[in-house]
């Protein structure tokens, strides 16, 4: 769907809500000034609505307002953390006052399906608002919360531009399926599989769109969306139109992009030394007269901007917000380049004396993307320094390559890393809309009875060419490459649910009760394309199947219902059961059952303590669920089926290849996988709220592992095969403290902890719990090794290396090649291998503070990592001589070669502990100054502007270029950039 066409359709909602409006009626002007009642400061954007009707404003820098409104109306003032209070509209100037609340436990929360007040809340729930985010240059949405609440890992994947992040929350439930947390935006969960041609699926959304972040992290709270819910969810709320006057805001953020640091490598004169000593006749000949750090030459100062305009306010009674966004960076690698154009339509209207509340959420994006081929990362690090970046010739497009005796390019030789970046050409356009149409009635004979209906769609499509040309060295003998891509995903979601909440005060009860229905379908093309050279002609062996595009799809159906009980605001109830059915499982395996429980206590309310004037709040909960398991999983793994193998199976026929076809592995048995949370909380308060936080303590553990398993030899089928074997624990405590340490008229000044401690352990991988003959499953790849260096074992934490144990000398260098031989039979080989460390951290922590001085404000995010390793690949694949001189052409090593002096070896020499390094770390990954200016027009038109730093430094004992690596391997990482930023706000 075009943006253009999405636009088009947002017309015809458009006019027939405001065929709902009523008629203009005789206004008045209201004008006053809100202030707070304790020590008359003015408060600056508090919400003034008139009662019953979309009309509204919001107070400026000096606490005034003024709208029209009709004669006799009355007023609404919000505000959060302050009490909400409401006055009949005066033709005088009006004096406001509000009381702030001893703490925000009156906000209220989403938490899915609907909101709840905070102080109602029973499970683990974080929300981060907009002015809390990170600021500065946000190309994804989930850069904004990093380091901002407790449990929560964030870490990028790299600094491609939208690369996106890899998310965590209170550690990995699962092994093979998916361990990403269900993200829903107003209302829609997305689709966690992404969009083909998009770095990352949130790089659709526009962060400046976002009002918002609720994370539901353990079962109590996030067993309402049951089956999608094992790694929590993050429910992400959009702005909204506020009625009122227009308002028009105009933000633009302009960066300048630096690598930090670049990988160790050995210079021209080195390698030339090396050459002179070690090296043979023909290496000598080789051996060029240039100086050439590659890495220089691949990489760039890199330069975005990102504008967006946006407008909201009333018209004829009609809430609306509508934005436009354009954002355009490059990358640090040559010839990377995203282009992104959003829009955003929201409308809030409410009818029949808001009984009837409409909320229409419409947001479209475009990218236009050229991915640099990353290869040249890894090219850069390998190739000869000694050799000029051009040669003399215009062959391969005028880039130096080395060349065989046959004159092409020699087959066993890297390719020029330049070359590699502009002589791919990876175009991608790939375009998304997400919207939804929610309607909510309450009912006329019974106001505490809703019905809401929930009607959304994810509709994403992709095109993309991939190009290298004929005279590219890398595809030369081939006569070039070229291909083509298409995807189309369409996610479609229906939701209906009753709600019913009343105060019975003659018993000081509280209940609120959600019964509903919710259907989810998951549709996806994907089209299959003939594979070709530079010239068009066929590939040999790549003639697709006879048909055209294969489409995947899967379902989900479910039932669930929720109640909240709240007893004289002291004692709080939450009990949900959701019953989910998905078409990835068989009949009789398809339906499961999730429920959750909740109590708290609030101590705080209790007549001991109701009146204290240093305790502001005290809470205790606890909280029990199950959650289900079924994301990345094969839509038909239940099922018997035949497919399409790949060149490996093609027979020969004259001078054709012809794909067969051949049955997959499958298992009729599988089922759900499953996840049982516990959760133990206290949550505290002192003087008003100046100090808040909370301790969490909980316990996860998933069962029914969907694992991958050996099949038997000869049975045709995969060698690999989905089933439900093992359970794997998750356990720790969450500890936050907000403090609000000076707070005056001039001056205030907040500061945010959290820190997790999280201890993860696999306790069974087979049918027959404790079998000693099972090693585990291997997983990480590394590259140059052959063979995977990490282990998922029982007793071990996930990811733990699997390695051998390096020997060193007395001056404590290791000695190549020499391991422990740990079972003593005196040959070192795969049983010698031992578990030791984790890429699992097991402490995180984040610091945040923010300080206002007049006009000036303040800030900076740092986090930190304690206990996650790394394995080194650079310093495993490239600190041996054999680097140098090994191969068919010189090359290059990293500077570790010049302390181990390392040759290189075998497979084994490859997999030594030696490479693996404690990667615990500090970063700052924030850092900005502002300054708000005020009106700086007649008009009343106010400027904001901000300077910020993103990834200021890193402190760290870990020897390559970054300690962060989700899956604790560093395998030539995009590096991630230092970012200078300066951003300018306009209000009108």
């Amino acid at each position: 769907m075009t943006l253009r066409r999405l636009l088009k359709g947002m017309v015809i909602p458009v006019l027939l809500l405001i065929g709902f409006a009523a008629a203009a009626q005789e206004t008045i002007l209201v004008s006053g000034k809100v202030s707070d009642s304790k020590d008359g400061s003015p408060l600056i954007g508090v919400s003034v609505a008139v009662k019953g009707t979309a009309n509204g404003t919001a107070t400026d820098g000096n606490g005034n307002f003024s709208l029209r409104t009709t004669p006799g109306a009355t007023l609404v003032f919000t505000y959060v953390g302050y009490l909400s209070k409401e006055m009949p509209a005066t033709k005088e100037a009006m004096t406001v006052t509000l009381e702030n609340v001893k703490t925000a436990l009156n906000e209220v929360v989403v938490i899915g399906y609907g909101s709840a007040r905070k102080k109602d809340l029973t499970g683990a729930v974080s929300t981060v608002s907009s002015k809390d985010f990170q600021k500065g240059n946000i190309t994804t949405p989930e850069q904004m919360i990093a380091g901002k609440v407790a449990g929560v890992q964030i870490t990028s994947n790299g600094g491609r531009p939208g690369a996106g992040s890899t998310i965590r929350i209170r550690g990995g439930s699962s092994l093979i399926a998916s361990n990403d947390p269900l993200i829903v935006i107003d209302g829609v969960p997305l689709d966690n599989n992404g969009v083909a041609g998009a770095a990352n699926p949130l790089s659709f959304i526009n962060a400046n769109d976002i009002e918002s972040y609720t994370v539901l992290k353990d079962a109590s709270a996030a067993a309402i969306y049951g089956s999608r819910a094992n790694n929590g969810v993050i429910i992400i709320t959009t702005k909204k139109g506020k009625g009122g006057k227009l308002k028009v805001n105009f933000s633009s953020v302009n960066s300048i992009s630096t690598i930090t640091k670049k990988l160790d490598l050995l210079n021209a004169d080195q390698v030339r030394a090396i050459v002179a000593m070690q090296g043979n006749a023909t290496q000598k000949r080789q051996v060029g007269t240039a100086s050439t750090d590659w890495q220089d030459v691949i990489y760039q100062t890199g330069f975005g901007t990102d504008n967006n305009i946006s407008m909201s306010g009333g018209i004829v009674g009609l809430p609306y917000r509508f934005s436009v966004g354009y954002l355009d960076q490059t990358g640090l690698l040559k010839t990377d380049h995203l282009q992104r154009t959003s829009a955003a339509l929201a409308l809030n209207p409410s009818f029949f004396d808001n009984h009837l509340k409409v909320d229409l959420n419409l947001k479209g994006s475009m990218q236009q993307t050229r991915f640099a081929n990353e290869g040249a990362i890894g090219s850069a690090a390998n190739y000869d320094p000694t050799q000029p970046v051009y040669s003399n010739s215009k062959r391969f497009g005028g880039y130096q390559e080395w060349v065989g005796v046959d004159g092409l390019p020699e087959l066993n030789a890297g390719r020029n890393p330049l070359g590699m970046l502009y002589q791919t050409f990876d175009n991608q356009k790939p375009r998304r809309a997400i919207g939804n149409l929610q309607l909510d009635y309450k009912f006329h004979f019974l106001p505490e009875l809703r019905a809401n209906v929930n009607l959304g769609f994810d509709v994403a499509k992709n095109t993309g060419t991939y190009l290298v040309p004929d005279s590219a060295a890398s595809q030369y003998r081939q006569k070039g490459s070229f291909s083509q891509n298409q995807q189309i995903r369409r996610n479609t979601i229906a939701d209906f649910y009753l709600n019913y909440a009343k105060d019975f005060k003659s018993i000081k009860s509280r209940v609120d009760f959600t019964a509903g229905y919710s259907y989810n379908n998951f549709w996806t093309k994907n089209f299959f394309y003939r594979g070709l050279n530079a010239n068009k002609d066929t590939i040999v062996g790549s003639t697709p199947p006879n048909f055209a595009y294969d489409i995947p799809e899967n379902t989900l159906m479910s039932y669930w219902g929720r109640l909240l009980y709240n007893y004289d605001s002291r004692y709080f109830l939450t009990a949900t059961l959701r019953r989910d059915g998905s078409s990835r499982f068989a009949k009789e395996n398809r339906w499961g059952w999730f429920p959750s429980v909740g109590v708290a206590w609030s101590i705080a309310n209790e007549a001991f303590l109701k009146n204290s004037k240093v305790v502001s709040d005290l809470k205790v909960r606890v909280g029990y669920g199950k959650t289900g398991q079924q994301d990345g999983i094969g839509n038909y793994d239940y099922q018997a089926r035949y497919g399409l193998g790949g060149l490996s199976s093609a027979y020969q026929l004259g001078n054709e290849y012809v794909l067969t076809y051949g049955p997959f592995g499958y298992n009729g048995g599988l089922k759900w996988e499953e996840l049982v949370s516990y959760n133990a909380a206290l949550d505290f308060g002192f003087f008003d709220g100046r100090i808040t936080g909370s301790v969490d303590f909980y316990k996860r553990e998933s069962r029914d592992l969907l694992n991958s398993v050996p099949q038997a030899t000869g049975t045709n089928f995969s060698p690999f095969v989905l089933a439900n074997i093992g359970s794997l624990e998750n356990r720790g405590v969450e500890m936050t403290l907000s403090s609000t340490i000076i707070k005056k008229k001039n001056f205030s000044w907040d500061v945010n902890m959290n820190a997790t401690y999280n201890e993860n352990k696999i306790l069974n991988l087979t049918v027959v719990p404790d079998d000693p003959t099972y090693k585990g499953l291997p997983t990480g790849g590394s590259e140059g090794v052959n063979g995977f260096v990490q282990m998922h074992s029982v007793g071990y934490s996930r990811n733990t290396f699997y390695l051998y144990q390096q020997i060193y000398d007395s001056w404590g260098n290791p000695i190549e090649g020499l391991f422990e031989d740990r079972n003593r039979d005196g040959i070192i080989n795969d049983n010698d291998r031992y578990l030791r460390h984790s890429a699992v951290a097991s402490w995180l922590f984040g610091f945040s503070t923010n300080v206002n001085w007049k006009k000036w404000t303040a800030g900076t995010v740092l986090r930190a990592s304690l206990g996650n390793y790394v394995f080194n690949g650079t310093f495993a694949n490239r600190g041996r001589l054999n680097q140098v001189l090994g191969n068919y052409v010189l090359g290059n090593a990293s500077t570790n070669y010049i302390t181990t002096a390392f040759r290189g070896g075998n497979d084994i020499a490859m997999m030594s502990d030696y490479y693996v390094q404690n990667a615990s770390f500090l970063r700052m990954d924030n850092l900005f100054v502002g300054y708000n200016f005020g009106k700086v027009m007649k008009n009343g038109t106010s400027l904001r502007v901000n300077a910020a730093v993103q990834n200021v430094f890193t402190v760290t004992k870990y020897k390559g270029t970054d300690p962060e690596h989700s899956g604790g391997i560093d395998n030539n990482l995009y590096p991630r950039p230092r970012i200078f930023s300066l951003s300018v706000n306009l209000d009108f």
